[in-house]
């Protein structure tokens, strides 16, 4: 079964790829839904998954990409909306 979780990455994850690496995670594990850059400079992902491998991918966002600098990742359950992909939202 399917669940979705809400998730904010603060730290230094803009201008790093950070989000084209999460995509390309995201797409790796199976994942559907999107991230984007927010205008306090933190990431706003929404995921859904099976349990299991959503929790992998909050431990890979606690990392991200080589460049990127994790200061704090939040993780919010909240109601699957059914995406079809997951996609970068500018």
């Amino acid at each position: 079964m399917n669940q979705h979780l809400t998730i904010i990455v603060s730290g230094k994850v803009q201008g790093v790829f950070y989000r084209a690496a999460t995509r390309e995670k995201a797409e790796e594990l199976g994942l559907k839904g999107f991230v984007r850059n927010e205008a306090n400079g933190s990431v706003y992902i929404e995921a859904e998954g099976i349990e299991e491998t959503l929790y992998k991918f909050v431990k890979w966002c606690n990392v991200g990409p080589p460049r990127a600098q994790v200061q704090k990742v939040e993780v919010i359950p909240s109601e699957v909306k059914g995406f079809v992909s997951f996609d970068i939202v500018r």
